[in-house]
């Protein structure tokens, strides 16, 4: 198959892309920071805050993704008449963010 010939789907958030890498980089910095923390034997606390302060952080990214899948695939899977199988795969989806 010729590679000219493929078409590469865009998702919703691709428009949002260097937000999010940017939101990732963070996280990333501050896993790094935690990470240092545990090295240098922080205060418990101080540690469990910053894993918080993490968690949340890809929380945000998650919510962020799933608006755009929403808008998105989601929406385009409904107006084409196929939206079932990706509305129970949002809802699995949301049922295992759900659990923590």
């Amino acid at each position: 198959m010729d590679r000219t010939s493929v078409t590469v789907k865009q998702y919703q958030y691709t428009e949002e892309k260097p937000s999010l890498i940017a939101r990732m980089k963070k996280i990333e910095g501050q896993s790094k920071g935690i990470q240092r923390m545990i090295e240098d034997d922080r205060y418990c606390i101080d540690i469990v805050q910053q894993l918080t302060a993490l968690s949340r952080a890809a929380d945000e990214v998650s919510m962020l993704i799933l608006e755009s899948h929403i808008e998105g695939c989601v929406a385009d899977a409904i107006r084409e008449q196929h939206g079932s199988a990706h509305i129970k795969e949002l809802m699995g989806t949301i049922r295992e963010a759900m659990k923590r």
